[in-house]
Order: structure tokens, then C-alpha cells, then sequence
């Protein structure tokens, strides 16, 4: 059930909050053993929390929108004495001493925290397998990935580990895990959500977002999290409107168009493509209007996010030097050797392929060819991407290339990895909203994404156009029978 279903139940006195924060933790010590979604669970806090919105409902005060929903966090956000990891030994014994504002506004509005998730390392990668502490797995099949690098975060959500979780989606890294794992991945406009107590990958693309089983549940999560922050210099000083109504208004009239480039891709997979035109006609059926469109250097976000995210990553990652604080070798004799002993101990391979990526093409007869030429090119893809909202509403693409490979598809070649992304990173690179949702599945039984890209600070838009699909469609009431193995209880 979703946020409102459960919050009604309490309402009426059906469950009690710590009640549902027993089941949900049960539910943890039973799946997580296979799935792996989770670094910590905070059980002593989430039941002392949920005692305390007990107590309050007795007294018949007005409580907050998520008063005891149990909501997981992507561990590269800072929760307060809660340690923070980013699943790397770099930051394994990291306890933050404040708190992010994402999950201050959360623990405002009565959610329960219920534990930290896990992730590809410093969020690099699109499998959930760069962790330093274990991958997770997909619940709809032990054997395939969750995707990444959100991947804990989607696998506790749709294993019935939580009711919703936060991630983080630099290039893909919300939406893509929410279609491998069937679920509704919503990024935000870059600076809609404060970034403030988001361990730093690449601060132009970084963006928080989150995971739910409905529309409607992204609508009211993104209500509490968005609007100004302070403390973040880049986070938007605009009002933040009523998402829960503009969401249910009707389509009529809509244009939805068709990025003819990703639809002419050969690496997308065959049953995808299928899917996601039956969720075009649907839209169709529904009021909006079809439109194809071009984005000429769509193609061209992949080639270009792999110069600017290094680049900005061997920038940021520069402070985890073994001095302030982090991982530090013991029996250095130097400090230039303390500094490369710890970089080299306590980052793993992929994060390091990246500081090396970045330092090159930051190094000096080399930054003009590589990373201006790439900012030039993200300028373009900006500029296509205006030119398509001149003509269309919205932007419908698949969210991923394929449905989730299998584990170990692609350890040995990050090149083939890097492209599960390649149809979300565009947004990233423009700074735009985009959000996943479930519509369909492949032959296997795994679950297809439909994503939809709208202008800056359009996000009631996408999200208007999602729930009217995901209520006509019904996508995840019908899927195949025993698709998911968890579910089955294998």
C-alpha cells in the first residue's frame, strides 16, 4: 500500500505506527538476508520514533503528512550521528554531525527512518555492484542487479522492506534502478531539492530524489522535500506548488513528444521499445497528443557526461586525502605516501578509473579538448531540448536500454555498463525533471520503464500525465503471475 492507504489505516485506529514499523522491520530480517538492499537499520530509532507518533495521535493532535511511514535513505545523505558511508571503506566509520535538509523536512513530516541503503560506490555505477560491502540484488530475480547506483534504495522499496525510500540520480541513478526493480523514480529539476548533506559526486548533475510504489506517493514526498534551502547556493528561490492536485488534472489536450532518437537506438532492447509505443498509445487514448520530435545530440549525453561527471568527481573527491578525516593507512613514513596509500586502499577500482578520467581531462593541454568541448556539447543538448518544449509539452523516452542483467553481465567491461544510462543522462546534463514509471514487462517477467522528461520546474506536468497513466493502465496489478521471486517468497 501507499503513503495515504497506510496513513488512513492509522487514522482510523486499524494499525498504530510502531505497529508498522514492526512489520516493515520484520519484513527486513526475512528478505534483506537475500537482498542486501540495506548497510544499516536503525531499529531502536524507528521504534522510539514511532512510540512518540503513538503517543501524539492519543492526545488527538493534528500530525504531520508522513507521521509514522517508514521511509529507507540512499547512504550518501547525512543523517545525523546515523553513519554515512557511501559504501566505501573511505567512509566506513563517517558519522555526520549534522543532519542533510532533505531528511530534516522528512523527520518534520513524521516519517520514520528505517534504515540506510546501499549503493554503488560514491554513487558510481549503474549495477549496485561497485559497493564495498556487497552488492544487493534485484528482488524480482536474486540473480539479476537492482541497477544503480540507487539500487538498495529501489530493492528495499520493492521488496516490502519500506514504504518509500530517497536516492540520489546523477546520470540515471533514480530512474533506472525504479524500471529494473518496477517501481515510480522521480528525479527533480536540478536545485527543485536542496543538496545540502549530499555527499558530493558531480555537484552540476547530483540531484535527490525518490522511490515509490505510486504517482501519487512521488507527489507527496516531493511536496515535503522541495523548495529553497540556505545553505545550498544552488537550490531554487521559487514557491513550490500543490503537486497532489495539478496531478489530477485532465490531459486533454497535452502534447507528448517522441524523441525519434531514442526510439532509432540498436541497443534498445526489442521488448522494450514494444512496451513503451503500447504506453505511448495509451497516452494517446487517454487525451494527449503525439507528436515525434528531434533532439539531434541526444546520443551525444553519454559521450559528454563521462567527461564532465570524472571530471567534477576527481574535483570533489580530492579531499579524501587520509588528513581530516576518512580512511588513513597506519606505518607511513611520508606524507605524500600516507596521502596516495589511503586513495589507493580506500577507493575502489571504478571510483579510482574515475579521479584518473577526470584528472585527465582537467590536466592542462588537455582540458580545452576534453572538457570544454563537452561543455560545449551539453550547452547543445540544452538547446535541442528547448527547441523540443517549443512544440511539446513533455518527453517520452524507455527509461532503460534493456530490462536488468544479469549480475556479473558487465564487471569486466564499464563501457557496456556505462550505457544502461544511456537514455536518462540527457536530463541530467540539462537540468531537467524526469520520472520513471512502470509499463510493462519483458518475456522474463521483469519489469519494464516508461520515462517522461519535462521543462524546468515542470515536475507537477510529468508527474499529471504519470498517475493518469499508471491509473488506466494498471501496469503492476497485472503482472505475470509469480514474477517476482521474494514475492513468491523463494
Amino acid at each position: 500500500m501507499g503513503i495515504a492507504e497506510w496513513r488512513e489505516q492509522m487514522e482510523r485506529g486499524e494499525i498504530s505506527a510502531r505497529e508498522l514499523t514492526d512489520q516493515h522491520l520484520a519484513r527486513i530480517q526475512e528478505v534483506d538476508p537475500k537482498i542486501h538492499a540495506f548497510l544499516e537499520i536503525t531499529a531502536e530509532r524507528a521504534r522510539s520514533d514511532a512510540n512518540r507518533i503513538d503517543e501524539l495521535r492519543a492526545t488527538g493532535e493534528t500530525l504531520p503528512p508522513l507521521a509514522g511511514i517508514p521511509i529507507a535513505i540512499k547512504d550518501n545523505i547525512c543523517t545525523k550521528d546515523i553513519r554515512t558511508t557511501c559504501s566505501s571503506r573511505m567512509l566506513e566509520t563517517f558519522v555526520p554531525p549534522y543532519e542533510s535538509t532533505v531528511t530534516q523536512r522528512l523527520w518534520q513530516a513524521g516519517a520514520i527512518l528505517i534504515g540506510k541503503t546501499n549503493l554503488d560506490e560514491f554513487a558510481m555505477g549503474s549495477s549496485t555492484e561497485t559497493s564495498a560491502f556487497g552488492a544487493s540484488a534485484n528482488p524480482w530475480d536474486l540473480q539479476r542487479v537492482p541497477g544503480g547506483s540507487s539500487g538498495g534504495s529501489a530493492a528495499a522499496v520493492a521488496s516490502g522492506e519500506c514504504v518509500a525510500s530517497l536516492g540520489s540520480d546523477t546520470g540515471g541513478s533514480i530512474r533506472q534502478p525504479a524500471s529494473f526493480c518496477g517501481l515510480v523514480g522521480l528525479k527533480p529539476t536540478y536545485g527543485r531539492v536542496s543538496r545540502w548533506g549530499l555527499v558530493a559526486f558531480a555537484s552540476s548533475l547530483d540531484q535527490i530524489g525518490s522511490f515509490t510504489t505510486s504517482v501519487d506517493d512521488a507527489a507527496e514526498l516531493l511536496q515535503v522535500i522541495a523548495g529553497e534551502d540556505y545553505q545550498d547556493a544552488t537550490c531554487l528561490r521559487v514557491p513550490v506548488p500543490n503537486y497532489k492536485s495539478m496531478i489530477r488534472k485532465p490531459l486533454e489536450g497535452l502534447r507528448v513528444g517522441l524523441i525519434k532518437e531514442c526510439f532509432n537506438q540498436k541497443g534498445i532492447d526489442y521488448q522494450v521499445a514494444a512496451a513503451v509505443d503500447i504506453a505511448a498509445a495509451k497516452l494517446e487514448s487517454l487525451g494527449c497528443e503525439l507528436e515525434q520530435v528531434s533532439c539531434p545530440h541526444f546520443n551525444e549525453g553519454i559521450a559528454t557526461y563521462y567527461v564532465i561527471a570524472p571530471s567534477e568527481a576527481s574535483a570533489n573527491l580530492a579531499r579524501y586525502d587520509g588528513v581530516k578525516y576518512g580512511y588513513r593507512v597506519e606505518g607511513a613514513e611520508t606524507l605524500m605516501e600516507m596521502i596516495s596509500r589511503s586513495r589507493a586502499e580506500g577507493f575502489g577500482s571504478e571510483v579510482q578509473r574515475r579521479i584518473l578520467i577526470g584528472t585527465y581531462a582537467l590536466s592542462a593541454g588537455y582540458v580545452e579538448a576534453y572538457y570544454k568541448k563537452a561543455q560545449q556539447v551539453r550547452t547543445l543538448i540544452r538547446r535541442d531540448f528547448d527547441a523540443a518544449f517549443s512544440k511539446v509539452d513533455v518527453l517520452l523516452t524507455p527509461t532503460a536500454p534493456s530490462t536488468a542483467f544479469e549480475v556479473g553481465a558487465h564487471t569486466n567491461d564499464p563501457l557496456t555498463l556505462y550505457l544502461a544510462d544511456l537514455l536518462t543522462i540527457p536530463a541530467n546534463l540539462a537540468g531537467l525533471p524526469a520520472i520513471s514509471v512502470p509499463c510493462g514487462f519483458d518475456n522474463s517477467g521483469l519489469p519494464i520503464g516508461l520515462q517522461l522528461i519535462g521543462n524546468v520546474l515542470d515536475e507537477g506536468r510529468i508527474l499529471q500525465i504519470a498517475h493518469h497513466y499508471e491509473s488506466s493502465a494498471n501496469v503492476m496489478s497485472n503482472k505475470p503471475q509469480g514474477a517476482s521471486i521474494i514475492h513468491r517468497g523463494n
